[in-house]
């Protein structure tokens, strides 16, 4: 099944690469949603991008950990392409979001630095 990619998500931590990626989308004429750093990065370069707090009409939370958390975007990345979940999103003025592009921070590398649990869990 191909999937026409008509707007992604990027929220990244390591921004390696993302404004060539988003360079890529853009191109392709694909709508832009991100988030805090990565929609700097993104703005920073030239490229249209929709913050996820204008989508949603809720600003990010708990410093920063709640960004996305929100169903007009969760509801258009989970949402089968069917009829009925089709038209429950549009009902809802929820459009599709086709792909999520992600990264976690380096865990790993964070918890053989430190064995403060807060210094792990903020970073």
């Amino acid at each position: 099944m191909k999937v026409k990619v008509k707007r992604a998500l990027i929220s990244v931590y390591n921004k390696r690469g993302v404004v060539d990626l988003a360079k890529a989308l853009d191109g392709f004429g694909v709508e832009i949603i991100s988030t805090g750093g990565t929609s700097k990065a993104i703005k920073e370069a030239g490229i249209k991008v929709t913050e996820a707090a204008d989508l949603t009409g809720f600003p990010q939370i708990l410093g920063g950990r709640v960004k996305t958390l929100h169903p007009k975007i969760h509801g258009g990345i989970l949402a089968k392409r069917t009829k009925d979940h089709l038209e429950e999103l549009a009902s809802q003025r929820i459009e599709e979001i086709d792909l999520v592009v992600v990264n976690l921070y380096p865990f790993k590398e964070t918890i053989a630095k430190t064995n403060s649990l807060e210094e792990i869990i903020e970073n």
